[in-house]
């Protein structure tokens, strides 16, 4: 079994195994943010030690095409409901946000003071508030402290810089090893994105927190993120845990004057998942699971996602055990009930497991109709119980 590996080199984006690179696209220096955009971070006394824990966004064209999408999770938390109820959601010029404290299960309290961060971001950047976002992660069921977020507000708006997206995506990060972000060239349009995410990752709705923004036009912003999304994001989990603060923001401001390259959003936002994956808290390796056969696409799905947080499973694919058993129990366990024939070697691949990869893959097929679907997932290690044990200690 091997160590908790270290931060990954942050010097090429594209990567992994599963994404397939849009031809002709240049990557640009991460810091860099799409033209027209201007973002900070800085520290303001959330996290201990003096880490950067505020982050602030702008676009400066006065027409933004923007979609946002929100976690589902019942108890959402007040950044959230803030989004929700007093922001124009086609029409986001910036976002402010802050890690080190989620601002969720905080009450009415809580709501006031996401409002108030929010509207400090506003007064700074002289925007209209509804065209301002707000996102927080961090710790649950802590009061914020407002004085110190909107100190770092101001500070952060007198450094906003187009090339702040390094400070920026540090600023977002709770217990991510390696910040998560690309700048990438195609065609005359520049996208650049910054995510954070590494526990409490089974999005039903989004991710973590994760932005994007780009000169190109996007006649429908909304449609192009939800398709986006679906394929990334939709398809990972870490422990099978639906956060409070999932937030996904695309802006996009038209001044390129050239529609979105086919495959490019989906090409980064893929990418970005699986970091966050290969980033799970104690994680050192992704897997793959791939379920064909199945009676519907929820059907393969349910089954994909059962065994993808399988604590069974999890633990096979980091002590490298190809035990094929575990897979069974899971897939059957989704199917309780139902009419399954008996699974077994022929049908279960899980002869990966046992491979030195990073990433790796799993197929079962049911025999019960035409569909597929798969889920992306990391393994379940020492070092998770020990983060999670100690997280609020």
């Amino acid at each position: 079994m091997s160590a908790r590996p270290a931060a990954r080199d942050s010097q090429r984006f594209f990567r992994s195994r599963w994404v397939s690179q849009p031809q002709g696209v240049e990557e640009l220096e991460p810091a860099r943010l799409a033209p027209g955009y201007r973002a900070a971070g800085v520290p303001c006394g959330l996290k201990a030690g003096g880490e950067t824990d505020l982050g602030l966004l702008d676009c400066r064209a006065e027409e933004v095409s923007s979609a946002l999408l929100l976690t589902r999770n019942a108890s959402a938390a007040a950044p959230v409901r803030v989004c929700r109820e007093r922001c124009e959601g086609s029409s986001i010029r910036a976002v402010v946000v802050n890690s080190g404290n989620a601002n969720a299960a905080t009450g009415e309290q809580g709501f006031r003071d996401a409002l108030e961060m929010r509207d400090c971001a506003a007064r700074a950047l002289d925007f209209d508030p509804a065209a301002v976002a707000v996102a927080e992660t961090g710790v649950i069921g802590v009061a914020l402290d407002i004085a110190s977020v909107r100190a770092g507000v101001e500070a952060a708006a007198g450094s906003l810089s187009e090339s702040g997206g390094e400070a920026f995506s540090d600023a977002i990060r709770t217990t991510d090893r390696w910040p998560k972000r690309c700048t990438v060239r195609q065609g005359g349009v520049t996208l650049s994105a910054q995510a954070k995410g590494a526990g409490m990752i089974e999005p039903g709705f989004a991710t973590l927190l994760c932005f994007v923004q780009t000169d190109a036009e996007v006649a429908d912003p909304e449609a192009e993120l939800r398709r986006a999304v679906a394929g990334s994001f939709e398809r990972i989990t870490v422990d099978g845990q639906m956060s409070t603060n999932d937030t996904v923001l695309l802006q996009a401001s038209g001044e390129a004057g050239a529609p979105l390259p086919d495959g490019l959003l989906d090409a980064v936002l893929l990418q970005l998942a699986l970091e966050v994956v290969a980033d799970g808290e104690g994680a050192t390796r992704v897997g793959r699971v791939e379920v064909s056969g199945a009676a519907s696409t929820e059907e393969a799905d349910r089954v994909a996602r059962a065994i993808g947080n399988s604590p069974l499973v999890k633990t096979a694919l980091y002590g490298r055990d190809p035990n094929w058993g575990r897979v069974a129990q899971a897939a059957g366990m989704a199917l309780a009930g139902q009419q399954l024939a008996e699974l077994g070697p022929g049908e279960i691949d899980a002869a990966d497991l046992a491979s030195e990869a990073p990433e790796v893959e799993l197929s079962v097929r049911l025999d019960r109709g035409e569909a597929a679907g798969h889920v992306f997932f990391c393994d379940l290690t020492h070092d998770y119980v020990t983060l999670n044990a100690e997280y609020t200690t």
